[in-house]
């Protein structure tokens, strides 16, 4: 994980004053990073099983013991098989981590010390030179400590001794007469049904389990720990404030939090430079008091180059210089880049109830996007390549948002940087992931100390849009049946001091906070909701997760009974491809409900295989091995996404967003992701590509009926030709026609409504297709297939002559097809390579060019090339 932004300012900040002049001593901060050991504790009830891990064994900081015991070789593969059962035993233990650092005469010769955890998971006891000095219990918060009343020159040791948060919290909750409702149970017996710990702890919920990730309950100092020294002054923070922000002006703040040593004039010097090379100046003249400062320069920028959401402009950075100097000294510098945009979130009555729709810099966006998960069980283990790739291949699939999901943990600042350089905004929920919570006056406490601190970290990114309270605690709490027999199972009294606990927590405090510390951006008070002014999850206003299609095992068309105003969930399962199982999996475990399998599919206690295979029988067929069933398991996933991705769309300004669940994974396995734990695109991910361009023409067929929508992101309006082909599966011709349209911008167009009758011309419903493009200056711009039934009722061609041609030395991949060819899947088996398309339908005598990007030759990769379809994977008898 990356430093924090309070880090890096700090950093910068030391370097500004390095070379100050001698009447001011140079603040100074050391990494405690290397030299660290770890052990079992000996006194741990795990230690007789483990008796070989109460010495002490060089570790990781960041890190946490199970990644630490994976670098030793103590333990397997945490993801392998069945290991995640084995290693269980290791968040019940308690843990320690010691180093022995060295403190030179120079240090001690500053005002202050303090010892900065930036994070730790989650129960500690910090302790110096023998000295108990701290107890944490935030896996979100940073922790300072002044510690140089217990340093000494030479070698200083520090204690780290981390609690398991299941045992230090379990014998107190099973004395309580209730435990509050959570989220999912132990698959493994370490808590009790129904009592569940992890709902009294401010740690990332899914590490407890999840229904599609495993639980490994992490524990250890996770985050960069230093010393830091200093006398005159330490910079907290330096943030640039946007009150208004138009075309014409950018009327801004510049703050800067500040800890002096003591009193007396000095003066802020503020510079800035825009993405033109423009820039600008000035100055002002302030008092310090000993102790807290915060400075305040009012900027005014005209004619400013804004930040875009990516499709809508550019991602303009400005960079924002500050120095605070006594005299001729310098106090404390810093460096801040920010985008300049404003934000909306418009909740307009209108004919539909009320909408909820994001607009930047005065223009309405759709949301297209996912949620996003943690990017692994461990996070430490998250590079910054892997954020790239991730972000990247958000983009690349035409997604404008991400909903960072409540129930993991809040992204490191490179996460944050690449989505500003990008253009993706980011739905921040704070981490709360659907468990009731505690009223308790110390958790409340705790939490709005953890806002305070993460709001201030990352509210100078501009791709932050929507600060949100919490995933799902509301609607839990009104509507799930395990929620409801709580509700009843206590006291009328009790229950009202529960409901007013969570109203106060994310009504009251959460929203302070944010209007407090970063009221540019608005607050939404969870997902979904109506942000407390009613009953949460309805149709007519604020956000909607749909959960009737897949968790309800309804068919896959129902997605268009339901069109919210903005859906922030909904999504359908499936397999990673076979390069990745085989990363977890032996060949013997090659079946959809072999123990492995069932061990890596969360969903249902394993039993979520069986919603597959329910939906691939129901649409496609019976598979013919389990290769196939990995396969139909991403085409029925692709098709059912953006059947529902594309009705929200053209149901515009009625909905005006669509976040399907989910985008990535915490670890190999079937799950609702379109990126897999490696990165690798499933069907999904191309599909989105496709479903979410800028300009989409969208045909919703139910009931024997078709309306067709031209779909446009574009903030001006075009000219463009719409053509409809009909043709049977080999090819033939029945009928072409071509209309001129104009395409509006920021709209979903209804171009017409066709019966059945009238598109087919005469052709049998089993054997036709139709097919739509939207043609600009010659171009083809958007292009969309259309059935007539659900793919096991077509008459496919069994053999629609897929032909593959490599050209421009390897780097372009043409696809052909004699017969319409449904579902073309490109693979090249262990080899690795980027495509710019997959996933595909072929017309009759169609070609595709698929750009190739891979590491491996040609050789190979031409060796390696499988090309599969449809018709490939279902069993004869079940195909038409």
């Amino acid at each position: 994980m990356a430093l924090s932004s309070l880090t890096r300012l700090s950093v910068g900040l030391l370097a500004a004053v390095a070379f100050a002049p001698a009447s001011v001593l140079a603040a100074t901060a050391t990494p405690l990073d290397n030299g660290w050991q770890f052990r079992l504790l000996p006194e741990s009830a795990q230690a007789s099983q483990h008796a070989d891990l109460t010495s002490w064994t060089p570790a990781h900081v960041p890190g946490s013991v199970q990644t630490d015991l994976l670098t030793t070789g103590n333990i397997g593969d945490p993801f392998y098989r069945d290991n995640e059962a084995q290693l269980q035993w290791i968040g019940l233990a308690d843990w320690d981590y010691q180093l022995t650092f060295n403190v030179d005469a120079g240090t001690l010769k500053q005002d202050h010390v303090d010892l900065v955890f930036d994070g730790v998971d989650t129960f500690a006891d910090i302790v110096v030179n023998d000295k108990p000095l701290l107890k944490t219990g935030n896996m979100f918060r940073r922790w300072r400590i002044p510690v140089k009343h217990v340093l000494h020159a030479g070698n200083n040791t520090l204690l780290v001794r981390l609690h398991s948060p299941i045992a230090k919290l379990q014998p107190w909750l099973l004395m309580q007469s209730y435990a509050l409702p959570g989220e999912f149970d132990s698959a493994f017996g370490d808590e009790p049904k129904g009592k569940q710990t992890s709902n009294y702890v401010r740690k990332a919920n899914y590490q407890y389990g999840w229904d599609w990730g495993p639980r490994f309950v992490t524990i250890g100092i996770w985050q960069p720990v230093r010393l830091e020294s200093w006398t005159d002054a330490r910079l907290d923070d330096f943030h640039i404030a946007q009150p208004h922000v138009d075309a014409d002006r950018a009327e801004l703040a510049a703050e800067v939090s500040l800890q002096a040593g003591k009193a007396g004039a000095a003066q802020v010097t503020l510079t800035w430079t825009g993405p033109d090379g423009s820039n600008g100046q000035m100055a002002k003249d302030v008092s310090l008091t000993a102790g807290n400062n915060t400075l305040q320069l009012p900027l005014l920028i005209d004619h400013p180059q804004r930040w875009w959401p990516v499709g809508y402009g550019q991602q303009n950075l400005y960079r924002f210089h500050v120095e605070v100097k006594r005299g001729n000294d310098l106090l404390v510098s810093a460096d801040r880049n920010t985008g300049l945009r404003s934000v909306q979130l418009n909740r307009d009555k209108d004919a539909w109830g009320r909408s909820f729709a994001f607009v930047v810099n005065g223009v309405p966006i759709f949301a297209k996007g996912a949620d996003l998960i943690p990017t692994d069980s461990f996070p430490e283990r998250t590079t910054p390549e892997q954020l790239k790739q991730l972000l990247t291949s958000t983009r690349d699939a035409n997604m404008n948002m991400l909903r960072m999901w409540g129930g993991g943990y809040y992204q490191s600042d490179a996460f944050y940087d690449l989505a500003d350089q990008l253009g993706i905004m980011i739905w921040q929920d704070f981490m709360f992931g659907g468990a009731i919570t505690p009223y308790d006056s110390a958790f409340l406490g705790n939490s709005r100390v953890e806002a305070e601190e993460q709001v201030r970290r990352l509210r100078n990114h501009p791709s932050i849009v929507l600060w949100c309270g919490n995933n799902e605690v509301q609607t839990g709490w009104e509507s799930w049946p395990d929620r409801i027999d709580f509700q009843k199972s206590i006291a009328a009294d009790e229950r009202q001091r529960i409901e007013t606990g969570m109203r106060e927590l994310f009504n009251n405090t959460l929203r302070k906070v944010v209007k407090e510390n970063d009221s540019d951006v608005p607050y939404w008070a969870s997902s979904p909701s109506t942000d407390f002014d009613g009953e949460a999850n309805v149709l007519n206003d604020g956000d909607y997760h749909y959960w009737k299609v897949w968790s309800g095992s309804e068919p896959i068309d129902h997605y268009l009974d339901v069109t919210p105003r903005f859906q922030s969930e909904y999504g359908l399962q499936s397999f990673p491809v076979m390069s990745t199982i085989e990363r977890f999996a032996a060949p013997s475990d090659m079946t959809p409900n072999s123990p492995v399998m069932r061990a890596h599919q969360k969903f249902a206690n394993g039993n979520g295989n069986d919603r597959l295979l329910l939906y691939i029988r129901a649409n496609y067929g019976e598979p013919k091995d389990f290769a196939s069933f990995v396969y139909l398991s991403q085409l029925m996933q692709a098709e059912g996404i953006e059947l529902a991705a594309e009705h929200l769309r053209s149901a515009r300004p009625q909905s005006m967003g669509s976040l399907y669940w989910q985008l990535n994974d915490v670890w190999p396995g079937p799950s609702w992701s379109s990126l897999d734990y490696f990165g690798r695109w499933k069907a999904l991910q191309y599909h989105a590509k496709r479903f979410y361009a800028p300009v989409d023409i969208v045909p919703i067929r139910r009931d024997g009926r078709t309306s067709l929508y031209l779909v446009s992101d574009r903030t001006t309006p075009f000219k463009a030709t719409v053509r409809t082909h009909i043709m049977d599966m080999a090819g033939k011709s029945l009928n072409e026609t071509s209309q001129t349209v104009d395409a509006t911008a920021l709209a979903s167009t209804k171009l017409g409504e066709y019966t059945d009758a009238a598109l087919l011309h005469g052709g049998r419903a089993a054997n036709t297709v139709a097919s739509f493009d939207v043609i600009e200056d010659g171009r083809v711009v958007a292009h969309h297939l259309l059935y007539f039934g659900v793919a096991k009722t077509l008459a496919l061609p069994r053999q629609p002559g897929l032909h593959a041609e490599w050209r421009d030395e390897g780097k372009t991949l043409r696809i052909s097809s004699k017969q319409l060819a449904r579902g073309v899947w490109i693979d090249f088996g262990k080899l690795d390579a980027n495509l710019s398309g997959n996933a595909f339908d072929l017309l009759p005598g169609e070609h595709i060019d698929i750009a190739v990007d891979s590491t491996a030759d040609l050789a190979s990769l031409k060796a390696a090339l499988k090309l599969t379809s449809l018709v490939d994977t279902v069993q004869a008898e079940t195909a038409k």
